[in-house]
């Protein structure tokens, strides 16, 4: 998601975040914005509405009829709850060793964190990164982040933890190339087991990054690397992502040209990627 960037003013004396956030979320006219306060980059992010559970009771649906227990439901419900969500996991992966971003002053409705890059200049994700790489023919660089991004699943595992949707677009890369993950509106370790958690952040991942891979040629040499990654989880993360790949064994008949569009090209990719 690109973000607009709104400046403000120069302060003259130390910024009291709390009531700087106070102000943008009665003033500010998208729910995400990032102003420019003197030297300083913040991020506010207000409180949506708060969402049905419809679509939850679909999933759930889906997920026992395919017998794929990696699509049960992770609810976010929007509003104050989710923001209460976010603040805590941010909170909570910064004390085991998780990069997130650093929150400086929290609502109800709200709250303000720091800017992830340098000041004036956008964050760029790994998913467009990896984009970027692809556009210039860089085909060692689109396996490389890809690398990257998957070194940072391991070590977000291996801390006993898990993200919330580990797509590449919620693993931004800050000044020092390091990657930063954010996002973090719902929390499946609250309702799956953590190798199931595991297993849906590496389904993610995958399902974010494989086409990259497949149109940059790297697709056979990341299927190594990605089974190499497989054996460094535990015996039931690994017995659980093998179940739901051959679960999804239906997706090897789906065409890999543009056919029925760039979503079902990812889905393809990714059990290519994953399940050969």
């Amino acid at each position: 998601m690109t973000m607009d960037t709104l400046a403000s003013p120069t302060p003259q004396a130390p910024l009291d975040y709390s009531a700087f956030l106070r102000q943008q979320l009665a003033t500010q006219p998208r729910s995400v914005m990032g102003h420019l306060v003197g030297h300083e980059q913040i991020w506010v992010k207000r409180a949506g509405p708060p969402h049905g559970m419809g679509r939850y009771r679909a999933m759930a649906v889906l997920a026992a009829m395919l017998r794929l227990d990696m699509l049960r439901p992770v609810p976010n419900p929007g509003g104050p709850a989710a923001i209460a969500t976010e603040v805590r996991r941010l909170h909570e992966l910064a004390a085991r060793g998780v990069r997130v971003p650093v929150v400086l002053a929290v609502q109800e409705n709200g709250f303000a964190m720091r800017h992830l890059g340098r000041v004036g200049e956008e964050a760029h994700s790994l998913g467009n990164a990896m984009e970027r790489a692809l556009r210039a023919d860089d085909h060692a660089a689109v396996l490389s982040l890809w690398l990257q991004g998957l070194d940072a699943l391991t070590h977000v595992h291996r801390l006993g933890t898990c993200l919330s949707q580990a797509f590449a677009r919620n693993m931004v890369r800050d000044p020092s190339g390091a990657v930063v993950c954010i996002d973090f509106e719902d929390d499946p370790a609250a309702v799956l087991p953590l190798p199931l958690c595991h297993v849906r952040d590496a389904l993610c991942y995958a399902h974010s990054t494989a086409l990259y891979l497949r149109q940059s040629g790297m697709l056979p040499e990341a299927r190594e690397r990605w089974a190499a990654w497989v054996t460094q989880g535990n015996a039931e993360m690994q017995a659980l992502l093998a179940t739901s790949i051959r679960r999804l064994g239906w997706i090897r008949c789906l065409p890999t040209g543009r056919t029925l569009g760039r979503d079902l090209q990812r889905l393809r990719a990714a059990y290519d990627l994953l399940g050969r």
